[in-house]
């Protein structure tokens, strides 16, 4: 049986009789943004705050957008600190701090990744104003915030919003769900700061318009991040390709494209993976995301393989961003 999700990029019976469900769902996504956007104070929150997120269900890049944005910041001489919700991740603990050592399981396994990758500050919790709070109590230093998703997180006050489009999949059928794959009107992207377009080409006329691509083609052990390949070294060769992540194919496009011979598992965002995962009849390498390796490493045999990537965005955007930062905070 096909996912719901098939049908949102597709025409088709499905989509057209949940179509009155879709305007219900758009009527109040609305609603609320109104309703919690006069109820902001913003002067709970003293440092400014800056959103990634998006207005479709699934993967647009948003975790390699934020480690891209911590690490520019802090390039500029910028604290920055990172507050995430933790989907996927279950603790009795709210807000909890994400360590090296923290457990996927309970933070959830983009903010561990995100800790890894940036050495900044990490904090989860379901209400993002109060991980905000917890993080300046106990990082006095910490003088902007990046909030990984919330763009419809209306509690929480912001300065910038930057909205990840995919650049393959766009918008669908353009519905709100559950008839397509739309958190809110196509309007909202109107009222965003920036729109970031992962990798494709943006629109040259739209001068908040900016291009992300993903960059990556080195292989790393799980067993020994020490010991690492090439993309290239796998060539022609039979693997096992595995993502559990928001857009799959994204991933298996990139291993594809590199001449690859995939035997594709895709599974769920955020799924937490089990030994039965990987009982797979062939004894082939596996090849996965970085975001499903910090969930795998105690399930891993030497055959097992990670890609990382890194965003690369335009002198552009970085210098747009910065500008709009120091208006927003008088610098």
């Amino acid at each position: 049986m096909k996912r719901l999700d098939h049908y949102w990029y597709s025409s088709g019976p499905i989509s057209f009789a949940l179509w009155p469900l879709s305007w219900v769902y758009c009527g109040i996504s609305m609603f609320r943004s109104k309703l919690h956007k006069a109820s902001q104070d913003r002067t709970i929150v003293k440092v400014p705050i800056i959103v990634v997120g998006n207005i479709t269900v699934g993967g647009t890049g948003k975790t390699p957008m934020v480690i891209w944005l911590a690490n520019f910041l802090k390039a500029y001489g910028f604290k920055p600190g990172v507050v995430s919700r933790g989907y996927g991740g279950k603790t009795s603990r709210w807000p909890q701090r994400v360590t090296h050592h923290s457990k996927a399981e309970i933070t959830g396994d983009e903010p561990l990744l995100i800790t890894q990758r940036t050495g900044c500050p990490v904090y989860v919790c379901t209400r993002r104003v109060a991980a905000i709070n917890q993080m300046l109590k106990e990082n006095s230093d910490v003088n902007v915030i990046i909030s990984d998703d919330g763009l419809q997180h209306y509690k929480m006050p912001r300065d910038i919003e930057i909205a990840m489009v995919d650049g393959h999949r766009g918008f669908g059928n353009q519905l709100c769900l559950p008839a397509g794959p739309l958190r809110e009107s196509i309007l909202r992207l109107k009222k965003v700061d920036f729109r970031v377009i992962t990798e494709a080409e943006a629109d040259d006329d739209d001068d908040n318009s900016f291009s992300m691509h993903l960059e990556g083609n080195e292989l790393v052990n799980l067993q020994n991040p020490k010991k690492r390949k090439l993309l290239s070294d796998f060539k022609r060769k039979p693997v096992h390709a595995v993502a559990g992540i928001g857009n799959p194919m994204r991933f298996f496009t990139k291993l594809s494209t590199n001449r690859l011979k995939l035997i594709m598992h895709a599974f769920p965002d955020h799924h937490r993976f089990q030994p039965q995962d990987f009982r797979y009849e062939q004894h082939l390498p596996v090849i996965m995301t970085e975001k499903d390796a910090v969930k795998c490493k105690h399930l891993a045999t030497e055959n097992f393989w990670y890609l990382p990537v890194k965003a690369r965005l335009g002198h552009e955007f970085g210098g747009a961003l910065i500008k709009k930062l120091r208006e927003k905070t008088g610098g």
